[in-house]
């Protein structure tokens, strides 16, 4: 696939109209690996064809599958670790007390469910250890702009390339079920878990109120004005105190002053002023 500079600048542009995704220059070796196949089956010889299909007002569902296709959906389980152990050695000692109202986390682009599913176990893990605490429950949410890795975080079953990447044999054993040559989620962490569609550049405030925000390794795909607008309205679906993980590459202070950094024996988390 030839692909002239004016349709891949008119393609970046449309990218980050729609999802928010900066691709940045000589990326053109993604858009041939991921879109050729799409392209194919609509009849779309270039990526201007493409676009112009894009561009009617009957493609939602084009649309649909060339940002599923442009999303990268790299996850892994209990990805740096460190948030984890803030989870059950920090914040859940702090909000985990008998107030009448569960626990609210919201994994934002969870992807296929892998750090959302984390949290749960993390949750089982921790009043393993404490009996009594959390009683009140913990709500978990994990939201993607993609369907296709939503359909798999619902379903909850995964390969064994995918089950090895960052998940213990004590944690593999312990929290799944063999289900032919794969294993599947155990009912005790997906009824803590729902998974929605959203897109992080549209309105999301009615998810919350939350008590901790993952939004982790996420805001560096998006241009700099669109990471300060996630982030002050991450702000507002957040709970007094609320907490805020992000990813290790991903500073705040440039973007908002809404947080205070609060650091941990193994890493940082972010707390709402006020």
């Amino acid at each position: 696939m030839d692909i002239s500079t004016e349709d891949y600048e008119r393609f970046c542009r449309y990218l980050e109209s729609a999802s928010g995704i900066t691709l940045g220059a000589n990326k053109g070796y993604l858009i041939r690996s991921r879109l050729s196949r799409i392209m194919e089956e609509v009849n779309a010889p270039t990526l201007g064809a493409l676009l112009n299909l894009l561009d009617r007002s009957s493609s939602a569902s084009l649309k649909v599958r060339v940002i599923d296709a442009m999303t990268t959906n790299e996850t892994l389980w209990f990805r740096d670790e460190y948030p984890f152990e803030i989870l059950k050695d920090t914040i859940f000692p702090e909000i985990g007390g008998p107030r009448g109202l569960p626990v609210r986390i919201w994994s934002a682009a969870s992807s296929s469910g892998q750090e959302a599913y984390s949290v749960s176990m993390t949750v089982s893990e921790y009043q393993q250890a404490r009996p009594g605490t959390l009683s009140a429950g913990v709500q978990i949410l994990g939201t993607d702009i993609a369907p296709s890795v939503l359909r798999q975080a619902r379903e909850g079953v995964y390969d064994e390339l995918e089950i090895n990447r960052g998940l213990s044999a004590e944690r593999r054993s312990r929290f799944f079920t063999r289900d032919g040559a794969k294993l599947r989620v155990r009912e005790e962490l997906k009824a803590r878990v729902e998974f929605r569609e959203c897109n992080l550049l549209q309105a999301f405030s009615m998810l919350g109120p939350f008590d901790v925000v993952f939004c982790r390794n996420v805001l560096i795909y998006f241009s700099n004005d669109n990471k300060r607008d996630i982030l002050a309205r991450i702000a507002k679906t957040l709970k007094p105190k609320g907490y805020l993980f992000l990813g290790g590459s991903e500073p705040l202070a440039s973007y908002s002053q809404e947080f205070e950094m609060v650091r941990c024996p193994r890493g940082v988390v972010y707390r709402l002023r006020g």
